[in-house]
């Protein structure tokens, strides 16, 4: 095993507090090495008025990451997994989805009042097309309002009243430790999440076998299989349109069910299915959600986008 392990990551609070967490599992597996952490700045980071995930901003927040996984300048990568295309670059592997967090979002408001009971024409801060096309469908009455900046800066434009309330990953507000402010978890059947919300993806290089033999034990099996049917059903409706698209995959006595959306920028055209299946191939599962909201006419939704 190498006495120095570089991992390279975004230099964000949440992903180098997400970072941190990762880096402490693999002490406890070799404590005798050396992990130094990289932060990488991205495209990404560079754009300030940017608040999307890979789905809508191709790379935007992984490919210098990547660049240096593949040059070798770092040994492994730790990534949101949302960040992610659902393409990897070639030479590149997941080595590991770690066990998921939340994935659900969360609402926080100024007044601790819930979804339902915001009143009309409250103002909702939000930079997901995601989020926004759902909040729509299920509340025409809302004003959605883009939003951008890190939690914390989008947490003080909250309390100074530029919102009545902000919509954030419940993840990465757990991971900073600011859980306290969430007024409420949305439901998925009200807010279906992004593709792979709340799991990490951590990269190496395929060739690299004495690290992915290490990271292999930060594997979480369910995981990963949830994550292979997400992603494989983004792959199938075209990964980098600017579509909103959720979809939600978890074992539920033993069988993989996965949830998926398609919809409009305003919400007003809105597909939604959901598939349990013991196929073992969760790709499959995935694809074939996929295949039921297209026979349900979100390909209509598609090309209207």
């Amino acid at each position: 095993m190498k006495r120095r392990i570089l991992v390279g990551t975004r230099g964000s609070s949440l992903a180098l507090a997400q970072t941190s967490h990762v880096v402490e599992s693999l002490r406890k597996l070799e404590p005798s090495v050396q992990y130094q952490v990289v932060p990488i700045k991205t495209r990404g980071d560079k754009m300030h008025d940017v608040g999307t995930t890979a789905v809508e901003g191709k790379s935007l927040f992984t490919k210098e990451i990547e660049d240096s996984l593949i040059k070798g300048q770092v040994d492994m990568a730790v990534h949101s997994m949302k960040d992610l295309t659902t393409d990897l670059p070639t030479g590149l592997v997941i080595a590991a989805v770690p066990e998921r967090a939340n994935p659900r979002d969360v609402l926080i408001s100024r007044d601790k009042k819930k979804f339902e009971q915001l009143p009309g024409r409250a103002r909702v801060g939000t930079s997901s097309a995601r989020r926004k096309a759902q909040l729509l469908a299920a509340r025409g009455d809302l004003e959605i309002v883009d939003m951008h900046g890190n939690v914390d800066t989008r947490l003080r434009k909250l309390e100074k009243g530029e919102y009545d309330a902000i919509v954030l990953a419940a993840a990465g507000l757990i991971r900073l430790g600011l859980g306290k402010h969430a007024t409420e978890f949305l439901s998925t059947e009200v807010v279906l999440p992004a593709v792979g919300q709340g799991a990490l993806a951590i990269q190496s290089r395929d060739g690299d076998s004495e690290m992915r033999d290490l990271l292999s034990h930060l594997d979480h099996k369910p995981t990963r299989r949830a994550i292979e049917a997400e992603r494989a059903f983004a792959r199938r409706l075209s990964a980098n349109c600017r579509t909103p698209i959720a979809a939600y995959a978890r074992l539920e006595d033993g069988k993989l069910a996965i949830d998926g959306m398609v919809a409009s920028p305003t919400g007003k055209l809105l597909v939604r299915s959901r598939i349990i299946s013991d196929n073992p191939d969760a790709g499959k599962v995935g694809e074939e959600l996929a295949e039921s909201l297209l026979e349900k006419g979100a390909e209509i939704v598609l090309e209207a986008a």
